[in-house]
């Protein structure tokens, strides 16, 4: 029973142990919740449902603002004022995340290829905004009511409406926090264990009540001044969360739990460079996963998306996970010749932009020395040549792809000695052209006859 309660009202996490939908790795999730799966897009339906959170937290601070402030009207109490101010500022930070909501909802476009998921890290900020304004009109109130009292009538109605508000926070809290968890959107989350936190300072109001009772009329201000200062706390805190999300800041144990994941997948021998950022209340990430060399084009696909249907598994949260597939260094490529019982090739080079994502490298054949674009990512038609800069005049190798092997191209002729220099791989899609220079470095140690 205590459990249950606690579950209620966002102190404790839900028992999945006899959910039908959990899945049988043995560790926790990094999210808060499982996922289902189904025909219905998460996106939209996480959406939908914070919109609903949304629009129904609305009608409840509407409600509640309004019977304080006919409080404050009739009884003159500044701390009851400060209490409205904020819980009219927390009923108008409906309207910015609405928005957010509704813009997530749209789908990628040519201009937004991520979507608007930022537009809830927009929302945060003006949500913050809103907050700081309410903030300071609170502490101009108190401190006038300090430096000149007043008289506070109806003392019995301003300790109802103190209730009120606590009653109304309170309900806006536990229903923001659950929905908030359930779609794992940290900005529903925080903005409902503000509305908890506004709550007990509407139960503030109540001891200033009692205080001017007992004989104290400087109570009243005194709980304005004090509530004023725990608003600004939650500006502070909100405005941290909200700027490291916009900075693209992550938690580190997300990430180590994305990095866990992919070590799950046993062709992978080393993960490297994870990187994740939020979306809105949707992660996204990048990582390098090193696997044996000579491992196919067709094998190196089927582990990437292994890794993907691994991480997603983990992370709850995931729209989308960007896996590159990386020989692992110091190992030789068995499926390749070694041409003249030695190779001294230069270290791949990464190319990566808007239309391509690949790995530039040197390579032995049975005709010899090669130049290989292997591109996990590459427009239908286009074409691909690496100018190398040379004193003699500039070296041009274009690149065509192989029968049989999509995302591979190579050079039909082998790149003159010596194996250092500058150069410039060039990619043609259409009228437009992209320029991608580079430096291939020999290897420590190696010199031409």
């Amino acid at each position: 029973m205590l459990r249950a309660a606690l579950v209620w009202l966002g102190f404790a996490q839900p028992d999945k142990s006899n959910s039908g939908a959990g899945h049988g790795h043995g560790h926790s999730e990094t999210g808060e919740h499982g996922h289902t799966h189904g025909v219905i897009d998460p996106t939209i339906a996480t959406t939908a449902r914070g919109i609903w959170a949304i629009k129904w937290s609305f009608v409840v601070l509407a409600i509640t603002a309004v019977l304080q402030l006919g409080v404050v009207f009739v009884s003159g109490s500044v701390a009851l004022l400060a209490d409205t101010i904020h819980n009219v500022g927390d009923a108008v930070t409906a309207i910015p995340l609405w928005i957010a909501f509704q813009l997530v909802r749209r789908k990628p476009s040519a201009r937004f290829t991520y979507g608007l998921g930022k537009a809830e890290d927009l929302a945060g900020v003006t949500i913050v905004a809103i907050i700081l304004v309410s903030a300071i009109v609170a502490l101009y109130e108190a401190v006038d009511r300090l430096l000149h009292p007043q008289t506070i009538n109806m003392l019995g109605a301003v300790a109802v409406a103190g209730f009120v508000g606590f009653i109304g926070n309170e309900v806006v809290a536990v229903y923001r926090i659950r929905v908030g968890r359930e779609i794992e959107s940290a900005a529903l989350i925080a903005d409902g264990y503000h509305a908890r936190t506004d709550g007990f300072t509407s139960l503030a109001v109540v001891l200033g009540a009692a205080g001017v009772w007992l004989g104290y009329p400087l109570a009243d201000p005194i709980v304005g001044l004090l509530i004023t200062l725990t608003i600004f706390g939650i500006v502070w805190q909100s405005a941290k969360a909200v700027l490291t999300r916009m900075l693209d800041g992550v938690e580190p144990a997300m990430i180590d739990e994305i990095r866990h994941a992919a070590e799950h997948v046993g062709a992978v021998k080393e993960v490297r460079n994870v990187r994740a950022r939020w979306l809105g209340h949707r992660l996204t990430t990048e990582l390098d996963v090193a696997v044996a060399n000579g491992t196919t084009v067709e094998e190196a696909d089927a582990i990437s998306a292994e890794v993907e249907a691994m991480v997603a598994d983990h992370v709850p949260a995931l729209a989308s996970a960007h896996v590159r597939v990386r020989a692992l260094e110091g190992a030789t490529p068995s499926s390749l010749p070694i041409h003249g019982g030695h190779h001294h090739a230069p270290a791949p080079i990464a190319i990566k932009g808007a239309r391509i994502d690949g790995v530039l490298e040197i390579v032995d054949t049975p005709d010899g020395e090669r130049m290989r674009l292997t591109a996990a990512r590459l427009p239908d038609g286009a074409r691909v040549s690496v100018v190398i800069a040379r004193p003699e005049g500039d070296e041009t190798l274009p690149l065509v792809a192989g029968e049989g092997e999509p995302g591979i191209l190579m050079s039909v002729s082998a790149p003159a000695e010596p194996h250092e220099f500058n150069a410039r791989l060039i990619l043609n899609v259409g009228d437009h052209e992209d320029d991608f220079p580079f430096r291939m470095v020999e290897p420590i140690g190696h010199a031409h006859a």
